[in-house]
Order: C-alpha cells, then sequence, then structure tokens
C-alpha cells in the first residue's frame, strides 16, 4: 500500500570530531531517495532540513560539542514527533547523535499512541554510552543509552517514555566499547555480532524481533548507519569497522522489515560525502530505504562502479 513519507534533513555534524556528514541529506537527495520512494508508488514530501534549537548550555570538558548537539536534540523530538501524526518520516543525517532527538520524539509519538516502541539498531557500535563512560567524548555514541532512560544526560530533556530495554535489537555489532559491554550484559537487550550473523544467518536473528513487534502491536523505528555494512562497500563512513554486513545482508533486512510492513520511522546516518567513491555508498543506502518500502530485486539498478 502506498505510503506518506516525509524526507527530514539533519545536517549535523556535531556527535564527532571528523567532519563531513552534515553534507549527508543533500547526498541522498542527489542520489535519487526521493525519487526512488516516488516511482514505487508512495506519497513523498520532502520537508527540508532542520536546524538545531539555540540554548545557552556551558560546554563541558571531555565532551564534543555539548550544547550543539543538545540544541539538535529538542529540535529533532520535536519535529519527529510531528511527523509521526503525518506518515513514516525518513531522517537523513547526518551523524547518529541525530538519533538523540529522532527516537526521543518517536517514543513520546508511541506513548500518546498508548504502543510500544521498538528499535532496531543496525550498527557496528551500541552506542549505548552515557556521557559519564564515554571516553572520547563523542556523543554519537550515546543514542541508546540516552534513548533507555540511563542515567547521566544533565542537560539534554527529559526522557519521560524511555524505550524498554526487551524493545531494542542490535545486529551488526563488531567494535563494543568496555563500559558499554558491561552496562549491557546484565540486560534483555538482544545484541547480535557478526559472529552470531555468520553462524546463524541475519534473517534467523531478525525475524524473532520482528515478530514480538508485531505481536505487540508496537512501532518500530529502525537505525541504519551506514557502518553497518562492510566498508569495502559502503567507504563513506569515518567509523571504518571491517567485517560489516554484505549487500545481500542488508538487503534482506530491508525486505524482511518491508514484508512485515512494521516498520514507522527510519533514521539514515553516518554518510560523510567527503569519503565517498563516485557517491556508491549514498546510492547503495538509498536502495536499501526503497527496499525497506517495497522495491523488489527485479526493480533494483544495476549499476557500475
Amino acid at each position: 500500500m502506498p505510503k506518506d513519507i516525509l524526507l527530514i534533513g539533519a545536517p549535523l555534524d556535531c556527535g564527532k570530531e571528523r567532519r563531513g556528514c552534515l553534507m549527508g541529506p543533500d547526498a541522498f537527495r542527489t542520489a535519487g531517495l526521493p525519487r526512488a520512494l516516488r516511482d514505487l508508488g508512495h506519497r513523498v514530501r520532502d520537508l527540508g532540513n532542520v536546524a538545531p534549537d539555540q540554548n545557552d548550555l556551558p560546554p563541558r570538558d571531555g565532551l564534543k560539542h555539548l550544547p550543539e548537539t543538545v540544541g539538535w536534540t529538542t529540535a529533532l523530538s520535536r519535529h519527529a514527533s510531528k511527523a509521526m501524526e503525518q506518515g513514516l518520516p525518513i531522517f537523513m543525517g547526518g551523524d547518529h547523535a541525530l538519533s538523540l532527538g529522532t527516537v526521543h520524539g518517536v517514543a513520546a509519538h508511541a506513548a500518546k499512541q498508548g504502543r510500544p516502541l521498538f528499535v532496531l539498531w543496525l550498527d557496528a557500535h551500541t552506542d549505548f554510552h552515557t556521557l559519564d563512560s564515554t571516553d572520547s567524548g563523542n556523543l554519537h555514541g550515546t543514542p541508546l543509552g540516552y534513548v533507555t532512560g540511563r542515567a547521566g544526560f544533565d542537560g539534554f530533556p527529559p526522557v519521560p517514555t524511555p524505550v524498554p530495554l526487551q524493545n531494542l535489537c542490535i545486529i551488526g555489532l563488531r567494535s563494543v566499547d568496555h563500559a558499554e559491554r558491561t552496562a549491557l550484559e546484565t540486560t534483555p537487550v538482544r545484541r547480535h555480532d557478526m559472529r552470531q550473523i555468520d553462524e546463524h544467518g541475519i534473517a534467523a536473528l531478525l525475524d524473532p524481533f520482528l515478530s514480538d513487534v508485531a505481536a505487540q502491536n508496537g512501532l518500530l523505528h529502525v537505525s541504519l548507519d551506514v557502518d553497518f555494512l562492510d566498508p569495502a562497500v559502503a567507504p563513506a563512513v569515518g567509523t571504518t569497522v571491517p567485517g560489516g554486513a554484505t549487500v545481500r545482508e542488508a538487503h534482506l533486512v530491508m525486505e524482511m522489515l518491508h514484508d512485515s510492513g512494521l516498520m514507522t520511522s527510519l533514521d539514515l546516518v553516518e554518510l560523510n560525502p567527503m569519503l565517498d567513491e563516485r557517491g556508491r555508498t549514498a546510492e547503495l543506502m538509498t536502495d536499501l530505504a526503497a527496499s525497506a518500502l517495497g522495491r523488489q530485486v527485479f526493480d533494483r539498478p544495476t549499476r557500475g562502479f
């Protein structure tokens, strides 16, 4: 069935030191994301780019760009909550710090609807740090810590409706800091590294999670980080970790999401066009988004890179 899809640019580049992700939204547009979704029969509106809110927060030693990140969080939460009332929003990043705001806003909408929120995190990292546990000070490593209600986020908006830990599934892990591992070990968070994918196949890991979303009539937010993919096929990311998902594995995840009909919002994050090769990563991410929204293998363009 055709959907009302809202494209929202989030050109934030404050979650880490390496710059370039602020060009991500326009790279997705240039790669043909709006056209690809319209070609599938969806009604697509591009709402342009969000700007961060202003605030008077002081910088904090050891944390990079804290006031700016909080400004993006409040702005994106507001836009996400409003967009959920109008259709299926796709947030075009921007680094993964954008999910501090998008998941916060989607969770607020889910609470209004009286439905549980589930989050599928496709990423090489857990992003489960707090402001106190991060050694790097890179706040793109904190979204899941924040939206699940962990303590230690002074200055950020309160999280009145945290995502329940059992409603979170992380797939693609291959780089997890010690502090995050320690914090996650005793939780019900579903976390699957590349060895599990190798041993069991990605469908066997994802299917039980989707079944739980359906059984509980949940909303499903999907956050797709470029570094979920192997850097050999998706080089345009500043956090490359070898051994990631193949193109076929990634498309299978997206096709399963479409088959389930459960996805209600989507982040596309960490695309750094400065590091791309003739736009191949932007085009692959666009193709994956199209697969999640109904493109079949016979519709998929063949490209030479």
